[in-house]
Order: structure tokens, then sequence, then C-alpha cells
């Protein structure tokens, strides 16, 4: 992708990312090579699939700024693995937010405002 925003909206089953320039909206979904599965003994928590960050980032290469949402806890998974892997694109993300399960047109509402504040107080 080569917009100027891009929204994820992440949880453990799918991506879903939309890059967004003035005149051009992309949409694209990322999904796990291996579906998510619960574990039933001790913690109870599958390890988190660093392979499923990964494609979710390569998809974001290329993009000036960045907004994550989702309902859970694998948007705050995805910023832990680009701090960690993908340091390079931590000035990129401009914020973090929980937002429950939308449409793709209610995602782009959302980035569309969310980016339109955000540029709007740049000098």
């Amino acid at each position: 992708m080569s917009h100027t925003h891009a929204i994820v909206w992440i949880d453990h089953v799918e991506a879903h990312i939309i890059g967004i320039n003035p005149d051009d909206v992309e949409n694209s979904v990322v999904k796990p090579a291996q579906p998510p599965h619960h574990l039933h003994k001790g913690a109870g928590h599958a390890p988190e699939d660093q392979h499923y960050y990964h494609a979710v980032v390569e998809a974001l290469r290329g993009i000036k700024e960045v907004l994550i949402v989702g309902p859970a806890d694998a948007k705050l998974n995805l910023i832990k693995h680009i701090y960690k892997h993908d340091h390079d694109l931590v000035a990129n993300i401009v914020g973090v937010e929980t937002v429950d399960h939308p449409s793709d047109a209610q995602l782009l509402a959302y980035a569309r405002k969310y980016f339109k504040v955000a540029d709007a107080m740049l000098p």
C-alpha cells in the first residue's frame, strides 16, 4: 500500500486494513495462517502468532500514519510486535483505540474523522 493514512482493525481472527488517500481507498484483509484456538489447560492462552502480526506490518509498509483499532488485546499485541521486531514503524503509529466490530464502511468513516482531526492539529 502506498497511502498517506491507514486504519487497521485487528483481532485474533483477521485484520482489516484500509489505506486512505484523499481520492483513493484500498481495503485488504490479513488472516493468520493457522486459525486461533483456545487452550483449556494452564493459563488458557495460545501463543501469539508472530507471523500474523508480521504479515499485518508488511501490509503497512510505506504508509505515513497508522491508526490501530480493535475490540480486544490483539491491537496491543500488534503494537508490542512492532516495538520488538519492526521498530522503524513505531513513529508511524498515531493512535491505538478500542473499537468493537465495525463494517468496512464504518471503519473508513471512523478513520476519515480521526485523521481529519489529527491533520487539523498539525502546524
